[in-house]
């Protein structure tokens, strides 16, 4: 059975030092890409992820330091594998939750433009478990009657997870499904829009599902003591989360879309607080009178003079002149007169 693509899908998978988003490193990548005229395209890369890989592992893909001690880190090659599937949808199994985050978080850390804008994600894992309910080698023989050859090699579970996706679009052509609210469809169709819809019901806002969309469009917190809270009102009543999480063990994908909205809502604040403009009156147009002869009175034209009030006015002294008399020389009686006033008795 053939897909029926509008544009490239992008099957890919991803090993890794462990299952960390925000801490772990690629060190294989294998994309697989399928054109719509059913021809498809194979690139690999062996990454060194510049940290030691854990032994536990190593164990489950094979891949050991010293397999990557001499190959390119991710920043070196991530160009190539950002152009390599730069017109294509993405999917792979249990992508959405893992692999891209984990592309996303390389990708911003390496500064590489890469915009998930506009792409379609078809998680196939989401698909087998909402309908079946099993692992990937489960899914491979379940769906492709056949094991898995040299499982847990990128290239191998790349090429499982494509032939998985054919079987389950071939397989479920006709069935109904019926979703939690009791609401039949038949989900599982040859249209990789309608693929992205059913294998995206949580309708996660960062993939790795920190906050999501509820019914009525807004984010929503999906974890810790605001879970089921819309960001914007998390931001209101409690504004230091934003610079806890920013500041947190978060992935770098989650930050980046946690500082959109909180730049969404800080711009909304800022318009609610600018004073709104002021509606200037018309000046009032004076009243239409006759023209008329003005009146005259008697006391037209005459100069302002105010009443002056005489009765609280304070009483006025009469001026006592000056006694011009000249005055009379000291003699000595006049001293005995003072020398008698002062005596001591």
């Amino acid at each position: 059975m053939k897909l029926n693509l509008k544009r490239p899908l992008a099957f890919f998978d991803l090993e890794t030092t462990g299952t960390n988003i925000g801490s772990d490193r690629i060190v294989e990548i294998s994309v697989i890409k399928l054109f719509p005229d059913g021809s498809e395209e194979v690139k690999t890369w062996r990454i060194n992820p510049g940290m030691p890989i854990p032994l536990e592992s190593s164990l489950v893909h094979g891949i050991y330091d010293e397999d990557i001690k001499n190959e390119p880190l991710f920043k070196e090659v991530g160009q190539s594998v950002a152009e390599f599937i730069a017109d294509s949808d993405l999917a792979g199994y249990n992508s959405n939750k893992f692999d891209i985050p984990v592309l996303m978080e390389e990708f911003l850390r390496s500064r590489i433009s890469f915009d998930l804008e506009g792409r379609h994600f078809v998680d196939v894992q989401n698909i087998f478990h909402q309908m079946e309910q099993r692992t990937l080698k489960a899914a491979y023989q379940f769906y492709c009657d056949k094991p898995i050859i040299n499982a847990h090699s990128a290239e191998a579970d790349t090429r499982a997870t494509m032939e998985v996706l054919i079987a389950q679009v071939a397989r479920y052509e006709n069935t109904e499904w019926e979703d939690k609210k009791g609401s039949k469809q038949v989900p599982v169709i040859n249209d990789i829009e309608a693929l992205h819809k059913f294998t995206n019901l949580n309708r996660p806002v960062d993939f790795a599902g920190r906050m999501v969309f509820n019914d009525d469009g807004e984010e929503i917190f999906n974890f810790g003591k605001h879970k089921g809270k819309t960001v914007e009102e998390v931001f209101r009543i409690e504004p230091s989360y934003y610079s806890w999480m920013m500041q947190g063990d978060f992935p770098l994908y989650t930050k980046r879309k946690l500082e959109e909205i909180y730049n969404r809502w800080n711009a909304k604040k800022v318009a609610e607080r600018q004073p709104k403009p002021v509606q200037q009156k018309q000046p009032e147009q004076p009243a239409v009178t006759e023209n008329k002869a003005p009146v005259k009175t008697e006391t037209a034209n005459k100069p302002y003079s105010p009443k002056l009030n005489y009765n609280n006015a304070p009483e006025r002294k009469p001026f006592k002149q000056k006694d011009e008399t000249p005055a009379k020389p000291v003699n000595e009686d006049m001293l005995k007169m003072l020398a008698d006033k002062f005596k001591k008795g």
